[in-house]
């Protein structure tokens, strides 16, 4: 048995490079709607999603004869005061030159810290039961997935190490054992 960690699919945000976390709905743009539907996924019995639109409508795209089981700590990250702005926008702000420089280790401000965001996603997997008993596919944001291969992905790596494009991810098997998948 394994766990596919799907990207949601392309969103305007996106498009534009800015920070869209758990304060923004925002849905998938059509473009990101139109690639979903090119790929070709593997068939799973159950999905579990963050409840941001963007990742339900991924999960109906994808999978649309299965009922979403909704994780509500699989949402994205609190980006505080950068929510929705892109690096250009931020480019000068003292705040944000200082979250670039500790690598993004400091907390966003008026928002989430790394640490505790990576916590958050990590306990919110290891707390879906019966999750390694059937095929299961999660449908998140990209810090979401790369929190969880960074705990459970073997050999261990950095965070940013599993950085994912829209629509796409991980296949992880219950011994860390993992790959990347381009639908």
């Amino acid at each position: 048995m394994s766990v596919l960690l799907i990207r949601h699919g392309l969103t305007q945000g996106n498009l534009e490079r800015r920070y869209i976390g758990c304060r923004t709905d925002e849905p998938l743009c059509g473009a990101g709607a139109e690639a979903l539907k090119k790929g070709e996924y593997p068939p799973v019995r159950r999905v579990l999603v963050s409840p941001m639109l963007r990742c339900r409508q991924t999960a109906a795209i994808l999978y649309p004869q299965i009922s979403p089981e909704i994780v509500a700590d699989f949402r994205e990250c609190d980006f505080g005061r950068f929510e929705g702005k892109s690096y250009a926008e931020l480019n000068g702000d003292p705040d944000y030159q200082a979250w670039i420089d500790s690598g993004g280790a400091l907390p966003f401000p008026g928002g989430e810290a790394r640490e505790a965001f990576i916590a958050r996603c990590v306990h919110a997997f290891e707390s879906v039961e019966d999750l390694w008993r059937q095929d299961t596919a999660v449908i998140a944001h990209g810090g979401t997935l790369m929190a969880i291969m960074q705990a459970h992905a073997l050999p261990r790596r950095d965070y940013f190490d599993y950085q994912v494009k829209n629509g796409q991810g991980f296949r992880l098997f219950a011994d860390g054992k993992w790959e990347n998948i381009i639908f």
